[in-house]
């Protein structure tokens, strides 16, 4: 986190002062970047089914990737700087858990795409396989923690109306058998798979 007051460095200044726009990012983050979130954001993240999370590796190179799980159980608000959420079975690359190893630094996007609104959070995030929280996530195989270091909400003029129709059935939940996905029954993989997915 900048220990600066100014929260926007050179390349963001060059575009702001392009577009005659820095009076008003100033503003935006007087009025409206927080270092802690409010309840509001809290409960906003709490009942959202999904997020975007960018991560990066060790020399900058990014990655982002989709998280979802269930409605109103998937991210928690463990307090006002600190989110929690599972890591669940993938395709076993492990591309954002192994830059949390060797970056820490992430972005999240939180979206609520039928009634739109947008919350960013900006922090550091490590994993873990032994998280206390863990027995709160049927399946998980870890569970990341972000430490909040910045909050802000976004213009939601281009987001797209989209509307949540169910759940995807792949999403973990007790006393339920997960099915797998089909490309893990493809002839190419079927003798790489962990032994959990044989």
């Amino acid at each position: 986190m900048k220990t600066s007051p100014d929260p926007y460095h050179a390349g963001v200044r060059l575009w702001q002062d392009r577009f005659d726009s820095r009076r008003l990012a100033d503003r935006l983050a007087e009025k409206l970047s927080r270092r802690e979130l409010t309840p509001e954001d809290r409960a906003f993240i709490e009942r959202l089914p999904c997020f975007f999370l960018a991560t990066a590796d060790a020399d900058g190179q990014p990655d982002v990737s989709y998280k979802g799980g269930a409605p109103g159980e998937f991210v928690h608000a463990v307090d006002a700087t600190t989110l929690a959420f599972p890591a669940y079975d993938g395709n076993g690359m492990f591309r954002t858990l192994g830059n949390l190893e060797v970056n820490p630094k992430v972005g999240l996007l939180f979206i609520d795409f039928e009634s739109p609104q947008r919350l960013r959070v900006l922090g550091r995030a490590s994993a873990a396989i032994d998280d206390p929280l863990l027995p709160r996530w049927p399946e998980a195989q870890a569970v990341v923690r972000v430490a909040v270091e910045l909050a802000f909400p976004n213009c939601p003029r281009y987001i797209h109306r989209v509307q949540r129709i169910e759940t995807s059935p792949y999403v973990p939940a007790a006393g339920c058998n997960t099915p797998e996905p089909a490309w893990k029954s493809f002839p190419i993989f079927s003798d790489v798979l962990p032994r959990r997915g044989r």
